[in-house]
């Protein structure tokens, strides 16, 4: 499967990558917070959801890295 797309269609897949992660890494952090709560009792799946929450957190920022090069060289 070679599909031959244009700039502007390689950006716009980038940039709903970029909002899907976005997504992924709320939905991911709001479960973690969830399961982390005391009453929860699941520490393993709190964990996982922590895991993926930062993994998530990484997809964005290297897609952000490459939607606006050099701006977020500052952080962390």
């Amino acid at each position: 499967m070679t599909d031959v797309v244009d700039a502007d269609e390689l950006l716009r897949r980038i940039q709903r990558a970029r909002a899907c992660a976005a997504q992924e890494e709320r939905a991911w952090r709001a479960r973690g917070e969830e399961l982390g709560r005391e009453d929860s009792g699941d520490p393993a799946a709190a964990r996982d959801a922590e895991v993926r929450t930062v993994a998530y957190g990484v997809v964005l920022r290297v897609l952000d890295e490459i939607l606006t090069p050099g701006r977020h060289a500052a952080r962390g």
